[in-house]
């Protein structure tokens, strides 16, 4: 198990950029794949992109693909999701989510431990 803590989120104009970040405790960071998952008011949750152990390889969303880049350290336990080219469509809590091995996977579900979320707000 590992605990997780994002930052980064904001208010930014359409077509800015931002950030997140995703620190987890523990000792074995380089054993989990790494998810980025969000929530707009009144939806479900859904994928943004998944980072495997090494951060070579990583999955997107359709919806992000070619704006958003999921990239890890595991000298600093930290994963990151850079968002560029945002949409007010992007709006939504942001989550980070940890799942112990090395299959690189976009289902919430196969997700064990999760962040408490950071509100991303992009205005038009």
């Amino acid at each position: 198990q590992v605990q997780l803590v994002e930052s980064g989120g904001g208010l930014v104009q359409a077509g800015g950029s931002l950030r997140l970040s995703c620190t987890a405790s523990g000792r074995t960071f380089s054993s989990y794949t790494m998810g980025w998952f969000r929530q707009a008011p009144g939806k479900e949750r859904e994928f943004v992109a998944a980072i495997s152990w090494s951060g070579g390889s990583t999955l997107y969303a359709d919806s992000v693909k070619g704006r958003f880049t999921g990239s890890r350290d595991n000298a600093k336990n930290t994963v990151y999701l850079q968002m560029n080219s945002l949409k007010p469509e992007d709006t939504a809590v942001y989550y980070c989510a940890a799942r112990y091995g090395r299959v690189v996977l976009t289902t919430l579900l196969r997700y064990d431990d999760w962040g408490q979320g950071t509100q991303v707000t992009v205005s038009s």
